[in-house]
């Protein structure tokens, strides 16, 4: 079986980094992109998807990208399953980030990343397991 997903989409807001217990790095953000398939006002519909890197794929998403920068994450969908505070069993389907390509940031020249691939293939990935569902995205957050 093959789970590979490959998305190119703009950060809705700025990447969040902690470190583990045993102080692995993770990175935790949201992707933004536009569908083909149009609403039915004719303007564009848009999806977003939440993403986990580890290690050093986390450092540099942490060190390199902010709200509206535009990037490419390769990796793999996973299914997490958790029980919410009112005790009803929920779901969520995130990427764990295995390689990234840094495509530019919104709105400047000066300052882009192109090109600039981060060569994360030799970084171990873990899983991890998330207590609470992905929250709603303010109009505020979006890249575009």
């Amino acid at each position: 079986m093959v789970n590979r997903v490959v998305l190119v989409g703009r950060l809705t807001k700025d990447p969040e980094l902690r470190r583990t217990n045993s102080g692995s790095a993770v990175a935790s953000f949201t992707l933004a992109f536009t569908n083909r398939q149009k609403n039915a006002d004719g303007s564009n519909s848009s999806s977003f998807v939440t993403c986990t890197a580890w290690n050093k794929t986390a450092e540099v998403i942490s060190q390199y990208c902010s709200k509206g920068s535009q990037i490419c994450v390769d990796g793999r969908l996973v299914e997490t399953r958790f029980q919410r505070k009112d005790g009803t069993n929920a779901s969520r389907i995130e990427i764990i980030v295995e390689n990234i390509e840094l495509l530019g940031r919104k709105n400047t020249t000066e300052d882009r990343n192109d090109g600039y691939v981060a060569d994360t293939s030799s970084v171990d990935v873990y899983e991890k397991e998330s207590d609470s569902a992905a929250g709603d995205i303010a109009d505020d957050d979006l890249p575009f």
